[in-house]
């Protein structure tokens, strides 16, 4: 034996005295902030990407005479959301089209009303700041999830192609989508890893908070019952059982409200939100781009859109992504496309859909320094434009 084997050993034996017992708060702490440091880059991009757009949306505004602040906060959807956390739901289903509030769901809103009571400022000021908060957390879920398929370039590169989304700027917006996909993204991450009860709590929650809630519990659902297939485990199957629950008991209380069972159905109907099975779309898709001689330019962009979405799903099937990834962007395209309700927000419906992004991070990848270049400043360029287009040009919601 070595003279320094026994020194070296007492060294070995401090040094692992020194380190947090596993699980401990202190251990997590320190794990939390080794992600962090690892995500920094991804992060950092994100803020570069919403700060560049904000900043072309404040001039352009500004050029046009327009205040940012009131349509960034307080407009369209948010001041329906901002409705419910003033004066709650409607208690009967009326006929009026496009008129019920229980058509939108209820995590975000009465979040919005716990925030502001600690939050100085308005409820709308509120409700942005959670959004933009979120949209934080959700760009981490998704440089986590790029990170641990393909390693850490990926990563940087997924988040912000996300970031660069071309109707991206409702991420810093009154709107849910942030909240959303910043459950998404971590529930799939923690389904990826093998923490399900994370998993469905998250997907629960996401459930609470936007009607494609049901596309995360699919996914979640379906990946914990082949889990429970190949041996049960009650961790699986809590996680399995979690993961509905929050769009079910919405769309149950509504039910119970209205005092019918398909009350949230029928709401829905009256906002003209039917699943046709895509015959709508298919027939904008060509009244776009074939025989409108015209056609609005904010439109050709959200049929430019979800032709791209669907052409990526299939690259992401032939790239053989993770079956939580697919099913939850199959089940989310799937009620995009075979809406046959309101056309022109479907591409913002799609922002939660970021593995559908993953082909064009992993070409981004390999792409030599030139093209990275170049892509990268048109990804910036146009989520710039486009953002001040659909809320200064574009004359309805985003």
């Amino acid at each position: 034996m070595s003279p320094t084997a026994p020194a070296e050993a007492a060294l070995l034996l401090e040094d692992r005295s020194r380190r947090p017992a596993p699980g401990s708060a202190t251990d997590l702490r320190e794990r939390g902030l080794r992600a962090l440091r690892r995500a920094a880059p991804a992060l950092f991009a994100y803020a570069a990407v919403r700060t560049f757009v904000l900043l072309v949306l404040g001039v352009w505004a500004h050029k046009e005479g327009h205040g940012i602040w009131p349509t960034l906060a307080a407009d369209w959807d948010s001041k329906w959301y901002l409705g419910i956390a003033d004066h709650g739901y409607e208690r009967t289903l009326g006929t009026r089209r496009d008129a019920n509030n229980l058509a939108f769901f209820p995590l975000y809103p009465y979040a919005v009303k716990a925030l502001a009571v600690v939050v100085p400022g308005s409820r709308a000021t509120a409700g942005l700041l959670l959004a933009s908060g979120c949209s934080f957390v959700a760009a981490w879920g998704v440089f986590a999830i790029g990170d641990r398929l393909h390693g850490r370039r990926v990563g940087v590169l997924l988040t912000f192609l996300w970031a660069c989304y071309p109707v991206g700027v409702v991420q810093w917006m009154g709107y849910t989508e942030s909240v959303f996909t910043a459950f998404v993204a971590w529930s799939l991450y923690a389904v990826l890893t093998g923490r399900w009860l994370w998993a469905g709590s998250l997907a629960a929650l996401a459930g609470l908070t936007r009607p494609t809630g049901v596309a995360i519990a699919a996914a979640v659902g379906l990946c914990g019952a082949l889990a429970l297939r190949r041996g049960f485990s009650w961790r699986v199957l809590g996680g399995t059982l979690l993961a509905p629950l929050g769009w079910l008991g919405y769309v149950g209380w509504v039910g119970l409200r209205l005092g019918r069972w398909d009350g949230y159905f029928a709401v829905q109907r009256l906002w003209a939100n039917e699943l046709d099975g895509g015959i709508e779309t298919l027939r904008r898709f060509r009244g776009h781009l074939a025989y409108d001689s015209a056609p609005e330019l904010f439109l050709v962009l959200v049929t430019a859109v979800l032709i791209g979405s669907a052409l990526l799903y299939a690259f992401s099937l032939a790239d053989r992504q993770p079956l939580p990834l697919l099913v939850f962007t199959g089940v989310l395209l799937a009620i995009v496309l075979g809406s046959g309700g309101v056309y022109f927000s479907r591409a913002r419906f799609l922002v939660p859909g970021f593995p559908l992004l993953l082909p064009l991070a992993l070409m981004l990848a390999r792409a030599s320094r030139r093209t990275l270049v170049v892509g990268v400043a048109g990804a910036a360029l146009g989520a710039a434009y486009w953002g001040g287009y659909m809320l200064l040009v574009w004359p309805s919601a985003p």
